[in-house]
């Protein structure tokens, strides 16, 4: 792989370079005739006025651009050659299966071991895959526009160049076109810059862990065929994860013929491994452990008194200074922290739910503190299905960060999801993606009726649910509330949220500086 980069590298500069001898080869035939008589003007223009009569009505505008672009690239092809093709690569894994097997703890157990061996590594959960594959394409939209506007548009290699000002303005538009064309095939370029993200000079192999992979909507199915595609090509290992085979992704129908692309790539790139277990081992180690000191319920005095005696313990051991603070969201917005201590966070239910909040917000609480206190949890029903749903990705969230999570709630966890009077609940994994849309609608309304048993278990799912979606988000959240409770998942944070981790990166660098400052 670190060969075939350096020949990407060249064979990208030497492209370049052949481009734009091209161009300034047209320029100095076309400099040229400026050079013939009065007469060949006269027939030339008269020939091209012949020529525009006969040209078809519906031809569209641009078009002229578009063949010179064309024959262009093809005239490169034949001098440089086409992009360099990446080396076989072995196969990826596609996990799939029900919730609690232990697909994503797999997929982490093998990213972890590929530390200090594998140089180009990154691991991401769909929501925040989407939403920086949405920031990441906004970038690059507002550079091009940005570029767009500026006046002195002319590139500095065009300016230098010893021709009159007409040619340099022809050049410039030819670039612009140039740069219009690379924006139709935007995804593989967000691709290449930040999936890969190769910042070192000597680029080497890839891999991709990429956790529940969904195809909720048009966008995704678009967005997740066009970079996998392009990453895949490019000799990058994926390590998939999902509830679903790939096959069965995409149960809606949505755009079935760049679907069915994505799954070709897939089944050709990954071996697909079934995890058939239908015991979920989050529950059964819940079974086996202590009591559950972090989810205290129901909402009444008792509880209350427990919760504020947990977080008065928790920030004292943090120092007990409370402030409110303001994080950076992705997009360039921010969320207001009302009660936070050395990454340590309170809130309501009802200020991380009952707001236009998605994903990105979450991901901004989840990285930047390791316990989150969340008080007054009601349970959850059709009435509150918004909330419900914005609840559902902040778990994933919490969870997919390894925070510590203290709760106060109206009901145990197996009766969260479980409805009131105003119905039952069956929220959906079709529908936790969200960006900074405003207003967080549901995308499709979803109305059933039906009882929900006890335990947690669906009654009569087939005449309940729309589809499978719905039980997969009901009882992964049930399943990773469980399981946040356990002494294994908690004794972990400390080693594994970001808080911690950056904390023992600052530390290393101050003893390596402390060391050197000895040494000299």
């Amino acid at each position: 792989m670190e060969e075939y980069h350096i020949k990407l590298s060249d064979w990208e500069k030497s492209r370049e370079s052949e481009r734009r001898k091209l161009l300034v080869e047209e320029v100095e035939q076309q400099q040229q005739h400026k050079d013939e008589d009065w007469w060949k003007r006269l027939n030339n223009k008269l020939a091209d006025r012949w020529s525009s009569r006969k040209k078809p009505e519906n031809m569209e505008p641009g078009v002229g651009k578009w063949v010179s672009y064309v024959k262009r690239e093809k005239k490169l092809d034949s001098l440089v050659g086409r992009r360099p093709t990446a080396p076989p690569a072995p196969k990826g894994l596609y996990i799939y299966g029900n919730v609690g097997t232990g697909k994503t703890m797999l997929m982490d157990m093998f990213y972890g071991a590929t530390e200090g061996i594998v140089k180009h590594r990154r691991r991401y959960h769909f929501h925040e895959a989407m939403l920086r594959i949405n920031e990441h394409m906004h970038k690059i939209w507002k550079a091009q526009m940005e570029e767009k506007s500026l006046q002195s548009s002319i590139a500095s290699w065009i300016t230098n160049l010893p021709f009159d000002t007409k040619a340099k303005e022809w050049l410039a538009a030819e670039e612009r076109y140039k740069q219009e064309m690379q924006m139709k095939n935007i995804l593989p370029a967000v691709a290449d810059e930040f999936f890969l993200n190769q910042e070192e000079d000597r680029k080497g192999a890839s891999v991709l862990c990429f956790d529940e992979i969904q195809t909720v909507d048009v966008f995704a199915i678009v967005a997740l065929s066009g970079i996998l595609s392009r990453l895949l090509s490019s000799g990058t290992i994926i390590v998939a994860t999902s509830n679903r085979a790939p096959k069965d992704l995409n149960e809606a129908g949505m755009q079935r013929e760049i679907f069915q692309k994505l799954v070709s790539k897939l089944e050709q790139h990954c071996e697909n491994v079934l995890v058939g277990s239908e015991v979920d081992y989050r529950q059964f180690i819940a079974q086996r452990s202590v009591n559950q000191v972090h989810y205290f319920w129901p909402n009444e005095p008792e509880a209350v008194n427990t919760f504020e005696k947990k977080w008065h313990d928790v920030t004292g051991r943090f120092g007990g200074r409370i402030i409110s603070k303001t994080i950076s969201v992705m997009f360039g917005r921010t969320l207001e922290v009302p009660e936070s201590c050395e990454g340590v966070a309170r809130f309501t239910f009802e200020y991380l739910c009952g707001r236009p909040l998605g994903a990105a917000d979450y991901i901004a609480v989840a990285e930047n503190y390791h316990t989150v206190f969340i008080a007054d949890i009601p349970v959850m029903s059709m009435r509150i299905r918004d909330k419900a749903r914005r609840f559902i990705t902040l778990i994933d969230e919490l969870y997919n960060h390894h925070c510590c999570l203290c709760c106060l709630a109206s009901s145990s966890i197996d009766e969260l999801f479980q409805g009131t009077e105003d119905g039952t609940l069956f929220d959906l994994e079709s529908f936790q993606f969200e960006t900074e849309t405003e207003g967080a609608k549901l995308r499709r309304n979803v109305l059933a009726e039906g009882n929900v048993g006890s335990g947690g278990s669906p009654v009569g799912i087939t005449s309940i649910l729309s589809g499978q979606e719905e039980m997969f988000a009901f009882h992964r959240a049930v399943s990773r509330l469980v399981e946040m409770q356990t002494p294994l998942y908690l004794d972990g944070v400390r080693n594994v949220h970001p808080y911690f981790q950056r904390q023992h990166r600052k530390s290393q660098k101050f003893s390596g500086s402390l060391l050197s400052q000895a040494s000299i």
